[in-house]
């Protein structure tokens, strides 16, 4: 997968891409839509890449994962503090940039995405000496299936600490 990553990656990156910010307050969150500022970000910080695949004007998963996890507090407190978020979109209704459809399909081929939502955590790392990338998975989570009604950001925030453990199992050097 790495390999393969890096082929889809060396297609898209001198494309400069735009990210964008849901608001620069405390308390929001900062989700990028380009995978390079995002790494930069990731490398700067030491904290791992959180892919968010999404059919934005679609999905009701993905609007569900939304609005009972992504907007609580506890989630926006976990994310401010462990991750860099990346937002992947793939919409039906409104038109992408032709740069970042590209981007997002490479990313959505290189993580064999299926369904949204879906999400990510993963390292992404250049190579000093071959100049190449090379993507450390974590692994992968979506809609928090078996949650309580009202607290699913309890079970989501769950399986995603359980994944980031897996960073120190790997012995991830970032």
């Amino acid at each position: 997968m790495k390999h393969l990553f890096f082929v889809v990656l060396m297609v898209f990156i001198c494309n400069p891409l735009h990210s964008y910010a849901q608001g620069s307050n405390e308390g929001q969150l900062v989700w990028y839509t380009d995978i390079m500022k995002a790494m930069a970000q990731s490398n700067a910080t030491h904290k791992p890449i959180f892919a968010f695949f999404t059919g934005s004007d679609w999905c009701g998963w993905c609007h569900k994962l939304e609005n009972e996890v992504f907007a609580k507090k506890a989630f926006v407190k976990w994310a401010q503090d462990k991750v860099v978020l990346l937002e992947l979109d793939f919409p039906r209704h409104k038109q992408l940039s032709p740069e970042l459809t590209q981007q997002n399909n490479s990313l959505q081929q290189a993580f064999q995405v299926q369904g949204y939502p879906t999400v990510w955590m993963f390292f992404l790392n250049k190579d000093a000496a071959t100049n190449k990338m090379n993507i450390s998975p974590l692994g992968s989570t979506g809609y928090p299936s078996g949650a309580t009604p009202g607290r699913e950001e309890v079970k989501f925030l769950e399986n995603a600490n359980e994944i980031l453990a897996k960073e120190k199992d790997l012995n991830i050097a970032h």
